[in-house]
């Protein structure tokens, strides 16, 4: 097993993210970061707003303001699920489409320069890979744990 990190070390990890997530704020991307997250994942195939919220790892409140900004701006629609009209999705515009595209020019253009600088960058995208698998499985799990707890709970109720 790898060596433990120690507490100090992995705070000051953690403050770089942070700071990546500041310098990226003032990236001038013709949306923010948090427009930009939930823009590429409604790119990626629309999902209830629960789940996107889960995914974005931000509150309903929060994803449906943010929701509602994107739809102004023109760049996302909320579309009726055919067979349950409860269901709303959001999709894409081709204004959308076309805002995540220069996000992902002028985002990836600076982070590729950070990585670059680093002389490290192939091995920090894998480590940030490994990070990214982490957290999916994190969340995989605590997804199985609230359903096999609503399963159990409610043959309790029976």
């Amino acid at each position: 097993m790898a060596a433990e990190m120690s507490g100090d070390a992995a705070v000051g990890a953690l403050l770089t993210v942070l700071r990546i997530s500041r310098v990226m704020e003032r990236i001038d991307a013709g949306v923010s970061p948090q427009q930009y997250r939930m823009l590429k994942l409604i790119g990626a195939g629309g999902e209830r707003s629960a789940r996107l919220a889960e995914k974005l790892a931000v509150a309903k409140p929060t994803l449906t303001s943010t929701a509602d900004s994107l739809v102004a701006a023109g760049l996302a629609v909320r579309q009726a699920e055919e067979g349950d009209r409860r269901v709303v999705r959001l999709c894409l515009t081709p204004a959308g489409q076309a805002a995540v595209q220069r996000a992902d020019g002028a985002y990836g253009a600076w982070f590729s320069s950070l990585l670059e600088d680093t002389g490290r960058g192939a091995e920090i995208l894998a480590d940030l890979r490994l990070l990214d698998d982490s957290m999916t499985e994190r969340r995989r799990a605590r997804l199985e744990a609230g359903a096999t707890d609503h399963a159990h709970n409610s043959a309790g109720q029976r």
